[in-house]
Parts: structure tokens; C-alpha cells; sequence
């Protein structure tokens, strides 16, 4: 169609691709050429939403797509328009429709609302691969995404942005009166993406790339100053209605600084309980093991030196930061105000990855909290597991204890060399007694003994095999003793401990207090988005009767 209009009305617009003409044209107009470049902007808006969407498509897709697809049909149909009101003076107020052939009108319309579909899908799509990434980068608060797609792993779906933006798209319509005044304050807000866009290669090209600083600034004056003839263009429609987009902006802006302001301040405060485990516990006398006596677990002396109680059962503490030298804050903290321990401690961190699965054989990682720990030391049950999860893994259900049960079971098997065929998983609520069950444990890890065969057989529960080059009797117990001391604490019970964490805004005083108003608002207002935001304990999928919320409170 439009090329048929370039052929029939005036195919010398062609002469526009030409930068003398362009030149020519402001010359002329002078200031009224400069201002008409802020309605020229619409003709490439929406170009930054399509390379917005990097998080979906690959960049090569994008350029594919762009260069032989979208750019050739935008020239197309601008240079059709361009040559029928060349030649039509009055079809200017509205080009499209206007140029299209006689009785494809609501073909053309057809058309339209189905490119304005695609269009709003494209933003869309940005929105979603834009937050994303600002959450990654800790600018936002954690919000619910969903995966769409197995195969393409960066195609997702935030419903509480879909919403926001469809209330959003409803109230701007409703309130500016035409679409001259909604295209202005678009058109200021892409022409801000391309100017911050072009300052923001320069410096990933001085930066990053590490190019010479001549050929920076050459590139940047010569893109720069188209930039900003267009920025100062569009910036004269600000009074026009292109206010609220800056204004919009600026809110979305101030909210991704201030939380991330308050998240520094959360991370410098919660860095005062990083310390490893060995710098929290210890054993008293150290070598008590040597003489054969039972040692003692107390806190370290920086703690208080306090002993510590062991509790019964198997305890699970979240680790959020997963640092494989650090210690859960909700440890330390149950460790401070009740001075005692689990018989099994387990400090359990969930690892997100960007894949959909992760195979169950690799999912699990076990290691222990404490090196060189003796047959009779107390830091021998301290363990710490990693689980890996893809976006359509459920990790958190109510079989969690098992699996961390038989994962810890299978690492102290394969840390010294022994292989067990699959062995019923005991039941967390037995009904035999706390002495029947120590019996069993210790006899159910006995290869060599007969009656222990016997009970295994009856049982459906194969025994060990001791593989040759651990035939050595002190290796045997050790692992009885931590396998029954394991099963034995499983059998007790199997609780989950999770941090709740609130935090105090500090007051300053003296001359630390002068602008600390502002301070204090921010943090206020961080700490209202947390509590307004974060997930909830109680939305967890596991056994509500095994959950267990251990508050402490941080200054800020």
C-alpha cells in the first residue's frame, strides 16, 4: 500500500534520506524546525521497549528482528504517508488512515488495533524483564514472579505489575483528553532513555570496554548532540501534559533509591553476626576426648563462655546469605537468649538458579560446619546443606525433613567410604519407646553381627557394606555412632527455624542528629515498604506444628 503511494504520488521524498535536506530543513524553519523535532519522536518510539526486552529474546534475535523486520516496514509506511500528503495537503491530521486505499478502511483499523496490541504486549514484556533485574540488583523489594516457559528461561510474569499497569493505562487515558497530549509526554520519556542510554555507553566504553578516551567523547558529542537537540525540543511540551511522566519517573526513582538505601544500612547491621561457627562454639576441656571424657559444648569466650545445652530432635536454621563460612543469624540469636542447641544442627540455605529443574541427584549439597570433628566431639552433628532449585522446583513442602534426613545420612555413608543400598526412612512419629529406638539404631548399623542381619531381613532394610579400604574398626564406630546419634534425633522430632527479623532506626544525637530528619524518614518509609512486602512465615508449605519463628531486632 504505502509503496504503491510512493510510486503513484511523489517518490522525490526519497530525497529525505539524505542529511542535506535535513539540514536544509532547519535552516529554513529555524525555530519552528527545532520545534517540531519533539512530534518526530513518535516516529521511533517503542524502539527502546523492543530492545528492553533483552531479558526474553537474545540480543541477536532482537537485531535480527529489528534491522530486517520492524525498521524496513516503519521506512515503508512513513515514506507512503509522507508521499500522499505531499500531494494531499489536508491528509496531514491524519496520515494513516487517510492514505490508505478507498474500501480498506476497517481492514486498516483491523490492523491497528492489532499493532496496538502487540505494541502494549511489548511494553509490557519490558516492565517485566526491567523489575526483574532492578530486584536482582536489590532496588526493589522481592515480589512474586512467575516463569512462563521451560524452554525460554527469561520469559516471565510479575501479576502485580500486570495489574498496576492496566489500572495505570485505564486513569492516564481517562485523564489527558486527546493522544497529542498522551504522545507528548511519551515522547519526552523516550527521548530521556536515549540520552541516559548514550551516557551510559560512554561509560561502560571508558569503563569496561577500555577505549581510548578521545574516541568516547567523539562518539558521545556526536550522539550526544542529537540527544539533546531532541531532549530540549521535547522538554517544551513539559506544561502540555508531558509533566506527569516526569513526575512519574521521579516517584518510581526515589522509591528504587530508597530501598536501596535501606538495604545498605539492613546489610551493614546484619554484618555484625557474621562470624564463622568456629569463633561461636567450642569444647571444654579441649582435650577431653583424648582422656576419654565426654567434652563439653560452651560458647566461645567472646559469647560468654556459657555451656550449652543440647534439646532433643534435629534443628533446621534458614540460612539466608548461604556463605559457607558464615553462621545463620537465627542461630546466633537462639543461641544467645536460650543458651542451647539441637542434638543435630542444621544450617539450611535455598540457592535459586535461573534454570527450570534441577535434577534431584543434584540438587543437595552436604558439608559439615566443623573440620576434624572425634567420634565423641559435640560438633560433630553440626551440618550445613545447600539445596539448588530451579524456578519450577517446590523445595519448601512438607517432606523437607526427609530429604535433608536421608541427604545427611548418604554424605556421612560416602565421607568415609561406605556404600548401603536404600533403607526405609524411619518415621518421625514412632511409637516405640525412646530406649527401643537407640537399640535399633545402634544395632541396625552393625554389618558383622548376625542378629542385626536377622532384623534387617525382617525389616526389608539391607545392611552396610564395608568397602575393603575401610575395614578399620575406629572408622566403623564412628560411623554407627554419628548415623545412630542422627536417626535417633530425627526420630525425636524435626523442627524448622526461621529468623523474623525487625529493625530500630538508631537515634543519633548532638551533632550527629543535624539531618538525620531525613534519615529517619527514609528508613521509616524502608521499613514500611519491608513490612508491607516481605514473605510471610505463615505462607510457607511446611508442617505448621514444626515451624518455629525466632524474632531479634537489628538497628539501622
Amino acid at each position: 500500500m504505502h509503496v504503491k503511494n510512493l510510486v503513484r504520488f511523489d517518490h522525490s521524498v526519497l530525497k529525505a534520506f539524505s542529511p542535506y535536506f535535513a539540514g536544509a530543513y532547519f535552516v529554513r524553519n529555524k525555530t519552528d524546525g527545532w520545534r517540531s523535532l519533539g512530534g518526530i519522536l513518535l516516529a521511533f518510539t517503542g524502539v527502546e521497549a523492543l530492545f528492553a526486552d533483552l531479558g526474553a529474546f537474545t540480543r541477536s534475535a532482537i537485531q535480527l528482528s529489528w534491522m530486517c523486520f520492524a525498521f524496513p516496514c516503519l521506512l515503508l509506511a512513513y515514506i507512503g504517508q509522507a508521499a500522499y500528503i505531499s500531494q494531499n495537503k489536508g491528509a496531514y491530521s491524519n496520515p494513516f488512515f487517510n492514505s490508505v486505499p478507498p474500501g480498506t478502511f476497517y481492514p486498516s483499523l483491523v490492523i491497528a488495533i492489532l499493532a496496538a496490541i502487540v505494541a502494549s504486549q511489548t511494553m509490557i514484556t519490558a516492565t517485566f524483564q526491567l523489575l526483574s533485574q532492578i530486584i536482582k540488583l536489590s532496588y526493589f523489594p522481592q515480589i512474586k514472579v512467575r516463569h512462563t516457559s521451560k524452554v525460554f528461561h527469561g520469559q516471565i510474569y510479575i501479576p502485580w505489575v500486570n495489574w498496576l499497569l492496566m489500572v495505570g493505562t485505564i486513569c492516564v487515558t481517562a485523564a489527558y483528553s486527546n493522544t497529542t497530549k498522551l504522545g507528548e509526554a511519551y515522547g519526552v520519556c523516550v527521548i530521556f532513555v536515549t540520552f541516559i542510554t548514550t551516557c551510559m555507553v560512554s561509560l561502560v566504553a571508558l569503563i569496561i570496554w577500555r577505549l581510548h578516551f578521545l574516541i568516547v567523547i567523539a562518539g558521545f558529542l556526536v550522539f550526544g548532540t542529537l540527544d539533546v537537540l531532541y531532549l530540549s525540543s521535547a522538554l517544551t511540551k513539559v506544561p502540555n501534559g508531558a509533566w506527569f511522566t516526569l513526575l512519574l519517573a521521579v516517584l518510581l526513582s526515589s522509591i528504587f533509591v530508597l530501598w536501596r538505601y535501606g538495604k545498605e544500612n539492613q546489610w551493614r547491621a546484619e554484618s555484625e553476626d557474621r562470624v564463622p561457627p568456629s569463633q561461636l562454639l567450642t569444647e571444654s576441656p579441649k582435650n577431653a576426648e583424648k582422656n576419654g571424657d565426654a567434652p563439653v559444648l560452651r560458647l566461645s569466650s567472646s559469647m560468654g563462655g556459657a555451656p550449652v545445652s543440647r534439646l532433643r530432635g534435629v534443628g533446621i536454621f534458614f540460612d539466608k546469605t548461604g556463605s559457607p563460612n558464615g553462621t545463620p543469624s537465627v542461630f546466633i540469636h537462639f543461641l544467645q537468649k536460650f543458651q542451647a542447641a539441637p542434638a543435630v544442627v542444621v544450617f539450611f540455605h535455598i540457592r535459586p538458579l535461573s534454570a527450570p529443574t534441577v535434577a534431584p541427584e543434584d540438587r543437595f549439597s552436604v558439608a559439615r560446619c566443623f573440620s576434624r570433628t572425634g567420634s565423641n566431639s559435640t560438633l560433630r552433628d553440626f551440618y550445613r546443606v545447600t539445596i539448588r532449585h530451579g524456578y519450577s522446583d517446590e523445595v519448601l513442602t512438607s517432606d523437607l525433613g526427609v530429604l535433608i534426613y536421608d541427604n545427611i545420612r548418604s554424605f556421612i555413608i560416602r565421607e568415609h567410604g561406605m556404600s548401603a543400598a536404600p533403607t526405609p526412612l524411619p518415621e518421625s512419629n514412632s511409637n516405640s519407646s525412646a530406649e527401643e529406638s537407640t537399640s535399633t539404631s545402634s544395632d541396625s548399623f552393625d554389618p558383622a553381627s548376625p542378629t542385626n542381619t536377622n532384623n534387617n531381613n525382617n525389616n526389608n532394610n539391607p545392611p552396610f557394606n564395608i568397602s575393603s579400604e575401610f575395614a578399620n574398626n575406629s572408622n566403623q564406630q564412628y560411623v554407627r555412632a554419628a548415623l545412630a546419634s542422627l536417626q535417633k534425633a530425627y526420630e525425636d522430632q524435626v523442627v524448622h527455624i526461621v529468623g523474623k527479623e525487625q529493625m530500630r532506626i538508631r537515634e543519633l544525637r548532638g551533632w550527629d542528629n543535624v539531618g538525620g530528619a531525613g534519615r529517619k524518614f527514609a528508613l521509616a518509609a524502608f521499613l514500611w515498604l519491608r513490612s508491607n512486602t516481605g514473605s510471610k512465615v505463615a505462607n510457607m508449605n511446611l508442617d505448621v506444628e514444626k515451624l518455629v519463628e525466632v524474632g531479634f531486632v537489628k538497628v539501622i
